[in-house]
């Protein structure tokens, strides 16, 4: 267990306390719908699913990311969630997810707990991500796909969830300024669309 900041006040965030809050219906106010520009363009976006994996370690929860490697043509480099474009062979946008985690990390779906799902986020590059919370239960064995996965590594929640970590920055594309928010961790740079996702569940565990 661990306490943890929401809007300048701390609770005990343990793995009961995640599952209750997750549970609850409706979504926060202030959602991140989107890359700047990406929220208008909803059903002519294409759907995809991640996988947001809360790792059931002892004695915090932590949650899993993959850096893409360098070589990809989209986002190389990037640090993400794994997940992906939903095929016409998925059953569910969930079954999207988990096929992809597995396609890219090899976690095996008889280790994710899903607890429920975000809202939607849109992106610049034209998807609409539906982000599906996990819990994975160790021990867990991964082998990451080299061609996708450069590392895997794991984030304290307790520091993701913890506003006085959360940028807001912006910069200029295209002309264009465009905000986004980013959650620096050691060596690691999470932003964007990533970044935006755990805003999201930050926002929907500290609803009162």
């Amino acid at each position: 267990m661990r306490a943890t900041l929401f809007q300048d006040r701390l609770i005990e965030l343990d793995l009961p306390e995640l599952r209750r809050r997750l549970a609850r219906p409706g979504h926060p106010t202030g959602v991140v719908a989107g890359d700047h520009g990406a929220g208008s363009r909803g059903p002519a976006l294409k759907p995809a699913s991640v996988l947001v994996p809360i790792v059931a370690r002892t004695p915090e929860l932590t949650v899993l990311f993959t850096r893409r490697t360098a070589h990809l043509r989209s986002h190389s480099g990037q640090v993400s969630f794994p997940g992906g474009r939903a095929e016409p062979h998925d059953e569910s946008p969930e079954s999207t997810a988990l096929r992809e985690t597995r396609e890219e990390i090899g976690l095996d779906p008889a280790r994710v707990e899903l607890l429920g799902h975000l809202s939607e986020y849109h992106t610049g590059t034209g998807y609409r991500i539906t982000p599906f919370i996990g819990v994975v239960s160790p021990p867990f064995e991964l082998s990451p796909d080299r061609h996708e996965v450069d590392e895997v590594f794991e984030v304290p929640l307790s520091f993701l969830l913890d506003a006085r970590n959360h940028r807001r920055l912006s910069r200029q594309v295209r002309g264009e300024m465009r905000m986004f928010f980013a959650i620096p961790y050691r060596n690691h740079y999470i932003w964007g669309a990533t970044a935006g996702m755990l805003v999201n569940l930050y926002r929907h565990l500290a609803q009162s």
